[in-house]
């Protein structure tokens, strides 16, 4: 692969889970959340296939490619209207630490399951004091003879019903510093003194969010993953994913709408010419087009630089393909809907219910703000504003 083509085996890819996303697509992902139903059709064929497991090494059952080719599937997946959002989680943060930090036992209990969507764990780091602020995370881990003991909540974790574990990143009782220390331990959904409540969201989707009760939960001593004092490190081992996967969907989403929109205004014909010959309606467009594509090139050199091995030049990266993706999605979305006219709020169209989704690129995992503040620190060596 050079710095802008992809390869011929990127290329098979692509149209592989673009073939398995178009026998599902926008209707089904729609009927999923009406029915109050998950996407597991879609997951399990896509984990038969090798698509979910991708970037997770052969020796455990995966793919043996890395985060380009995972964000290939995302990006495929929401191009063609559905959604995969587990992607993010699963294999992308819990695979990615638990294959860089675990043991060789807990490589081999877990990954061969998150490679082929058999076994899927969730990731809760956002607590409901702590918002962004992930330096003054409270759920703590105490010691009580070999076993860990934890205790805290956790709010905004996705797809906690479809989970068998969560990946919980707590600190240990010695490290309630003014530095974050995280220490990850894996806990099963049905563990005593875990418990979860659904948060009503105003989101056509069948993937939920919950808040997180963990109320002294006995865990065994390998439940930790890599090192209690490992700091940073671990942690964004699986962040750098996280921001690439949700540049990969938020680019997906806006291709997926740009595409409605363009064979609208094709067709649309109004004083006996398609509207797509007026400018009005050509130039916004164009430039989503362009602001997609200059968000895809960030994304895939964040990818790239993770599978190489540059932590650093990738988190850079990462958050600004991150950051491109969701200003990239969220007018493309927009626009859409505008070029549709009236027809753009139908359900007949499929754009509407896009808006509060294309939304959640701008703010989640983490917001626009927050990756300013990221890239003047990082990139232009400006002072700390919080």
């Amino acid at each position: 692969m050079s710095a802008f083509t992809e390869t011929s085996e990127h290329r098979e890819l692509r149209n592989a889970v673009a073939a398995l996303a178009a026998k599902y697509g926008r209707e089904y992902f729609h009927t999923c959340a009406r029915e109050g139903r998950k996407t597991d059709e879609l997951w399990s064929e896509a984990g038969t296939l090798g698509f979910i497991g991708v970037n997770l090494p052969e020796e455990y059952g995966g793919g043996g490619a890395g985060m380009y080719e995972l964000s290939i599937v995302m990006e495929e997946i929401a191009a063609a209207g559905t959604g995969l959002l587990m992607l993010v989680v699963s294999p992308a943060i819990c695979g990615n630490i638990i294959v860089r930090y675990g043991t060789d036992e807990q490589k081999q209990r877990w990954v061969p399951g998150l490679a082929d969507g058999t076994y899927t764990m969730a990731f809760g780091i956002t607590e409901p004091d702590a918002g962004s602020n992930s330096h003054r995370i409270s759920t703590t881990a105490r010691r009580d003879g070999s076993d860990w003991l934890l205790s805290g909540q956790k709010v905004f974790i996705s797809g906690v019903d479809q989970a068998d574990s969560v990946l919980i990143v707590a600190r240990t009782e010695d490290a309630r510093t003014g530095t974050l220390k995280p220490a990850l331990f894996v806990v099963p959904t049905d563990a005593p003194g875990f418990s979860r409540t659904m948060i009503d969201m105003e989101l056509l989707n069948p993937e939920k969010q919950f808040q997180l009760f963990l109320d002294d939960v006995r865990l065994p001593a390998d439940a930790l993953i890599g090192d209690e004092d490992a700091g940073l490190a671990q942690l964004f081992a699986g962040l750098n994913p996280e921001r690439i996967m949700a540049a990969a969907s938020g680019i997906g989403l806006a291709r997926y709408a740009l595409d409605k929109a363009v064979d609208y205004v094709k067709d649309r014909t109004v004083w006996k010419a398609p509207i797509a010959t007026h400018q009005a309606i050509a130039h916004p467009l164009a430039q989503c087009k362009i602001e997609i594509e200059m968000a895809k090139l960030m994304m895939q050199k964040a990818a790239v630089l993770y599978d190489s091995g540059d932590d650093r030049g990738a988190a850079e990266a990462a958050n600004m393909a991150k950051y491109a993706a969701g200003e990239a999605c969220v007018k493309t979305v927009d626009q859409a809907v505008h070029s549709l006219g009236g027809n753009g709020l139908t359900a007949e169209y499929g754009l509407a219910s896009a808006l509060a989704l294309a939304r959640i690129t701008r703010i989640a995992p983490v917001s626009r703000e927050m990756i300013l503040n990221f890239v003047a620190q990082t990139a232009l060596g400006l002072p700390k504003s919080y």
